[in-house]
């Protein structure tokens, strides 16, 4: 029987566990987990949770090497700490656990930092990149910010190194302060407010001031070989609210196909675009299973199992995605344990 192994996910791990195990096929499989949170959601998917240790780098890598051995992990699907774990995959693969990991360390570098990935893919026709300015000085953010608006652009910023949204603010003039006490929590914060908290500091870790893309955002979810060639390509564009719709969009398909071709991400990458004036523009490329993977599996493809199925050599077919579907999702309730015994 397979082992596998999903360290410290999002919540979302709870659907992909659940989506291998009932595979068409009957394959059996035996689900570890491990978190820092002993109730995090992923856990509750799997047969084994373990509390996991707080610690980086080195001592995170052999945490994890210690955690295979001890339950003879057959498939490691790692998202903390990628890059550590693919700089010693070597080591994995001598006690026979595969890792769901991109093995190119540059390319995987440069996916975990948008500014470096951003950077690689000029005078490329990859996919098209918004205007953007890399700042870690309150001059520099005001230099860009001035830069950018004279250009016709609305701005925002955001962390180089974050995962989803993150550290992301849009900059817009604040109407009324009172009535934004009585309102919703927002991502809007004004050019004075973000420049003298970023003027706290002499120096800050790195922000990318961007041209704000204000048409449709799609994630599209990538299926590919342990080489890197493009098995599926799934559009999913965020619609109102928790409605998305699974689209076939060609000028983003061929975006996935490009992207594939010369970057050879394999097993499950994520592509974030979003359109401004007609154009869809990058956003980011996550390396691994993305946050929404649930909603665009019900294309009709399993592509967690059938990742799973690639990094274990086995042949499978690719059914052909179903498009035009609209989509919501909402939450269940499950009893985590039962404190009278019962």
């Amino acid at each position: 029987m397979t082992k596998i192994w999903f360290n410290r996910w999002f919540s979302v791990a709870y659907h992909y566990i659940h989506m291998i195990r009932s595979n068409p096929d009957q394959q059996p499989f035996v689900f570890y987990g491990t978190h820092p949170d002993p109730n995090h959601m992923h856990l509750q998917a799997c047969d084994y949770a373990f509390v996991e240790p707080t610690v980086k780098g080195a001592e995170y890598v052999q945490f994890c090497l210690d955690f295979c051995k001890q339950h003879s992990i057959d498939i490691f699907i790692p998202r903390l700490h990628m890059y550590d774990i693919a700089e010693q995959i070597e080591r994995f693969e001598a006690i026979g656990t595969k890792v769901m990991v991109c093995k190119d360390l540059t390319l995987l570098h440069q996916l975990m930092n948008k500014h470096l990935f951003y950077e690689a893919l000029q005078h490329t026709d990859i996919v098209t990149l918004p205007a953007y300015r890399v700042v870690n000085t309150a001059a520099q953010f005001k230099q860009a910010y001035e830069e950018l608006t004279s250009e016709g652009n609305k701005v925002c910023f955001k962390p180089t190194s974050s995962e989803g949204g993150m550290g992301f603010r849009i900059i817009a003039e604040r109407s009324n302060r009172l009535e934004e006490m009585y309102g919703w929590v927002t991502l809007k914060t004004s050019f004075e407010d973000a420049y003298q908290a970023f003027a706290s500091k002499d120096w800050f870790d790195d922000i990318m001031v961007m041209e704000l893309l204000e048409g449709d955002e799609y994630s599209i979810d990538c299926l590919s070989s342990a080489e890197g060639e493009l098995l599926t390509a799934i559009p999913r564009r965020k619609s109102t609210g928790r409605v998305y719709e699974l689209e076939k969009v060609p000028a983003l398909l061929d975006i996935a196909e490009r992207v594939a071709a010369r970057y050879r991400i394999p097993y499950v990458f994520n592509i974030q675009v979003k359109y401004n004036k007609g154009i869809p523009k990058l956003l980011e490329i996550n390396p691994r299973m993305s946050g929404g993977l649930y909603i665009s599996c019900l294309s009709g493809i399993n592509i967690p199992y059938l990742a799973v199925k690639e990094i274990q050599g086995q042949p499978f077919d690719v059914p052909k995605p179903k498009f035009d579907l609209q989509i919501s999702y909402i939450e269940q309730p499950i009893v985590l344990k039962s404190r009278s015994g019962y």
